[in-house]
C-alpha cells in the first residue's frame, strides 16, 4: 500500500499546539510532532472503538505488552519481557518522575547539550543540581568527550544521567563503541543511566540505533529505557510510553512513586494506537521515513545552492533538522525575530537547547513538500531582501 503523505491536513482550530499557537501567517515548523495522519490500520482500530461507544475504566491486555515485545525484538533485535513494561502518559512525564524518585534535592544530574530542553526542566525545577558534559561539534558531525563526561561525574559527585538516543537536537545515532564507553564510565563511578530512546524508529537509511540496554545485562540493569510509539507513529496527543526496566529494584522504585502519585491509569485509546502501530505500522513508518528523508535532501540541496554559508548537520535519524546559522554574524535574538516577525516561520531556536546551540535553530521535516518548499522561499526572499 502506498500512503499519499503530499496530502495536506489542516490543522487549523483544532487545538494543534504546533499551528493553532502560531499566528495565521506564521507557518510552524517547530515542534516536534509530523503533519500526517497515523496509520489507517490505528485509524480504524479507533473508529471502531468509538463506535463501540463506551470508554469506562480501562487496563492493557496481554495483548498490548506481547505488540511491545515483538516490536522491539523485530525492530530493535532487543528482547524484553512484559515485567520490564510500565506504561507511561509520556516521557517528560517518566523524566521528572525518575529525577524526583532516584535523587534527592541538589543531588547532581548530568546531561549532554545542546540536548531537549526538558531534559534540564526536569533537573532545575526539581531543584537538583544540573551538570553538562557538552558535546563536541567537529565540522558539523557531534561527539562525546569521554574524559570531560567521567570527569564531571568524579568532580560532582553525578547520580544519574540522562543520555537522548538517538540525540535530539543535533540527529546522531550514538555507535556501539559510544554506548559501551558511556556505559563503562556510569558503572564504575555507580550512575543511573536514563535513556530518553523515543526517536528509536525514526533512523535513515545507513544507520542503526542500538537500545543501551541491549549490549549487556550489566547495562540493562543500571538503566530505565523510555520508549513511545507517539513519535514514530504521530500519537503525542495520545499521551502512552512505555518505560523499560529490567532491574527489579529499580523497577519497583519507579512503580511506588507511580502509586504515590496516582499515575497508574492507561488511556484506552494510547493503548489501542500502540498496539495497533506496533502489529500493523511497519510498512507506513518505511514509507514515511523515505519521504522524510526526501525532504531532507531538499533542504540541505537548497543551503548548498542559496547559502552555502549556512551549514546543515547530516542526521543520521530523527525528523529534526540541526541548522548552523552562525556564520551569518547574526546575534541569536535577532534571527529569531527575523525568522519569525519577518520571514514569518517558526523554527525552533537552537539556544533553548543550552548555549552551545546559539546561532543553530531547528526544523522540522515531517510536513509536506509543499508546506516545506514555502518553508525555504519564505527563507530565501528574507535574507536576500
Amino acid at each position: 500500500m502506498a500512503f499519499d503523505f503530499d496530502e495536506f491536513v489542516n490543522r487549523r482550530n483544532t487545538a494543534s499546539v504546533k499551528w493553532d499557537m502560531a499566528p495565521f501567517d506564521v507557518l510552524p515548523l517547530w515542534v516536534a510532532d509530523m503533519d500526517f495522519k497515523a496509520p489507517n490500520e490505528v485509524l480504524e482500530v479507533l473508529k471502531e472503538r468509538i463506535l463501540h461507544g463506551i470508554f469506562g475504566y480501562t487496563y492493557p491486555q496481554d495483548s498490548y505488552y506481547q505488540a511491545v515485545i515483538d516490536w522491539m525484538k523485530r525492530r530493535h533485535n532487543w528482547q524484553i519481557e512484559k515485567d520490564w513494561i510500565i506504561i507511561t502518559p509520556g516521557i517528560v512525564t517518566a523524566l521528572f518522575i525518575i529525577v524526583q524518585a532516584f535523587t534527592k534535592e541538589k543531588d547532581a544530574v548530568l546531561i549532554q547539550q545542546p540536548v531537549y530542553n526538558p531534559f534540564m526542566d526536569a533537573v532545575i525545577k526539581n531543584n537538583r543540581k544540573l551538570v553538562n558534559s557538552p558535546l563536541v561539534n567537529v565540522d558539523g558531525y557531534y561527539q562525546i568527550d569521554f574524559v570531560d563526561f567521567e570527569q564531571k561525574i568524579i568532580d560532582n559527585d553525578v547520580k544519574l544521567f540522562i543520555m537522548c538516543s538517538p540525540h535530539n537536537p543535533v540527529g546522531r545515532v550514538w555507535t556501539k563503541e559510544e554506548l559501551i564507553k558511556i556505559g563503562e564510565i556510569c558503572l564504575k563511578h555507580n550512575v543511573l543511566i536514563v535513556t530518553d530512546e523515543i526517536h528509536h524508529d525514526l533512523v535513515f537509511k545507513g544507520n542503526k540505533h542500538i537500545p543501551f540496554a541491549s549490549i549487556s545485562s550489566e547495562f540493562s540493569n543500571q538503566c530505565i529505557t523510555c520508549t513511545a510509539p507517539s513519535k514514530t507513529f504521530n500519537l503525542a496527543g495520545l499521551k502512552i510510553s512505555n518505560i523499560i526496566i529490567e532491574n527489579k529494584t529499580i523497577r519497583d522504585k519507579y512503580l511506588d512513586f507511580i502509586k504515590k502519585i496516582s499515575l497508574g491509569s492507561s488511556n484506552i485509546f494510547g493503548l489501542l494506537a500502540c498496539e495497533a502501530s506496533y502489529n500493523k505500522g511497519e510498512k507506513w513508518l518505511e514509507q514515511v521515513m523515505t519521504y522524510i528523508e526526501d525532504n531532507k535532501k531538499l533542504v540541505i540541496g537548497f543551503f548548498a545552492k542559496n547559502f552555502p554559508q549556512i551549514k546543515i548537520t547530516n542526521s543520521e535519524a530523527t525528523y529534526l533538522l540541526w541548522i548552523d546559522c552562525r556564520a551569518l554574524n547574526i546575534d541569536h535574538k535577532n534571527l529569531e525575530n527575523l525568522l519569525y516577525n519577518d520571514a514569518k516561520l517558526w523554527l525552533n531556536q537552537g539556544y533553548v537547547y543550552g548555549e552551545e546551540g546559539e546561532g543553530f535553530v531547528r526544523l522540522n521535516l515531517a510536513c509536506t513538500r509543499e508546506v516545506l518548499k514555502e518553508a525555504l522561499e519564505r527563507i530565501k526572499k528574507v535574507f536576500y531582501s
